[in-house]
């Protein structure tokens, strides 16, 4: 009963932070645009909370024994996520305006990323209530494994071959008006491939063929020049190994040969040198190579400790916003403290993603509850590091704060998953 009242206070939370933020963009639009309040902010956050409301409904009707605050978490990213995408469509707007008053030649397009993350978070959570209601126990798909292991490389490799350069990585394949990362798929299909091929282990012989399937993903992810995805499928590899068999000499093995392999791609990969260079002096080309990097930096630091208020900063300066520096527009209008609490609530849903591993008796469930765990936590951690200067910078999104509808719908696949795992571990 206890665990049932904290998600009725934490949901009311969730809906007066959506409300609170949408009615003061709503307010602000209007001032800028000189049209009184702006409902259409209230719409949307009207339509977040009816969202958020009912797929928390289904779920504990159907299946109230799992972990709830693993969707509530994840809840209140997205509505942090959507109020600064709308707070940042409203400035492209105010250009946009500003471009046609002044008679510029080629004014910047205005941009409705928020409505589109909308129905991004609204596939979501339907594929997130699908996958519950409609998936049998877990323990039957662990035989998949070489299912998994050809989709894994398939995914992996199509960008490479059949996908567009984007901001510098290979990573993106546009296909009948729509793209998509295929990266993102690969990455859910490697945890339960080995998930499946480490659940029975009993020897090294065993760990051969996982080994080839990750080494030949982290080449692809290299040669696609996507430094960011290399980097969690790393993790993810490393975390469900010591899990997987409780070798610390396996994971020793394993980080000495991803950093020789990282010395390597340094001496051959112009594009690596490059991000590193930048990581270490940014400031030596602050409006060429080194300028996204300066730019968030300088973001985050004229925000301070509290920010200087919601749609008041200046994210039109920050390049690729909505997507892979989003962290550093957020700190800029609502502070330092909204930042950390961001990372609080990453840190949050992990634990109770890894809650639900530690439950279950199952060894294929636990596995699949890491490597998801895993890859939330990691994907986090390396935009955030490579946002604030902690690491070389990597063009990935922030989990469910970022505009991106395939990292989107990928997570809460992988979160669906965790909660059927959750509930069969009660």
């Amino acid at each position: 009963m206890k665990s049932v009242k904290d998600e009725r206070r934490l949901l009311f939370l969730t809906y007066l932070l959506a409300l609170v933020c949408f009615v003061d963009l709503g307010m602000l639009k209007g001032e800028s645009f000189n049209q009184g309040f702006d409902y259409g902010a209230l719409v949307v956050g009207g339509v977040m909370c009816i969202l958020i409301a009912y797929s928390h409904f289904v779920i504990r009707k159907f299946f109230p024994d799992g972990d709830k605050h693993i969707f509530i978490f994840a809840a209140i990213l997205c509505v942090i996520g959507i109020v600064m995408l709308y707070r940042l469509d409203m400035t492209n707007a105010l250009l946009h305006q500003s471009d046609i008053l002044n008679n510029v030649a080629k004014p910047r397009a205005a941009t409705n990323f928020a409505i589109k993350q909308v129905i991004w978070f609204a596939l979501g959570v339907s594929g997130y209530i699908a996958l519950v209601v409609l998936l049998p126990d877990l323990k039957r798909f662990a035989k998949l494994r070489y299912v998994y292991m050809v989709l894994t490389l398939i995914f992996m490799s199509m960008s490479l071959l059949i996908g567009t350069e984007v901001y510098g990585a290979k990573n993106w394949v546009f296909f009948a008006g729509m793209s998509f990362q295929p990266s993102e798929f690969g990455k859910l299909f490697l945890v339960a491939y080995l998930a499946s091929s480490l659940r029975e282990f009993e020897n090294f012989q065993q760990l051969i063929e996982p080994g080839l399937v990750v080494l030949t993903s982290l080449g692809l992810m290299v040669f696609q020049k996507d430094l960011g995805s290399a980097l969690i499928i790393f993790a993810i590899s490393l975390t469900m190994l010591y899990i997987a068999t409780s070798k610390l000499r396996y994971v020793l093995t394993g980080l000495i040969l991803f950093i020789g392999g990282s010395l390597v791609s340094y001496k051959l990969f112009d594009h690596v040198r490059l991000r590193v260079a930048i990581w270490k002096n940014p400031w030596s080309d602050p409006y060429n190579k080194g300028h996204q990097l300066v730019q968030s930096l300088i973001a985050i630091a004229s925000g301070g400790l509290f920010g200087v208020g919601l749609g008041k900063g200046f994210p039109e300066y920050i390049p690729v916003n909505n997507s892979d520096f989003i962290f550093a527009a957020i700190c800029e209008d609502l502070g330092l403290l909204m930042g950390l609490a961001l990372i609080l609530l990453y840190f949050l849903l992990f634990y109770r993603c890894m809650r639900a591993a530690v439950y279950v008796n199952d060894k294929f469930s636990r596995l699949l509850a890491v490597g998801y765990s895993t890859l939330l936590a990691s994907q986090a951690m390396v935009i955030i590091g490579g946002v604030v200067g902690a690491i070389p910078l990597t063009g990935i999104t922030l989990p469910f704060v970022s505009y991106g509808g395939t990292s989107m719908l990928i997570m809460f696949f992988a979160l669906a998953i965790v909660q059927k795992i959750s509930e069969e571990s009660i």
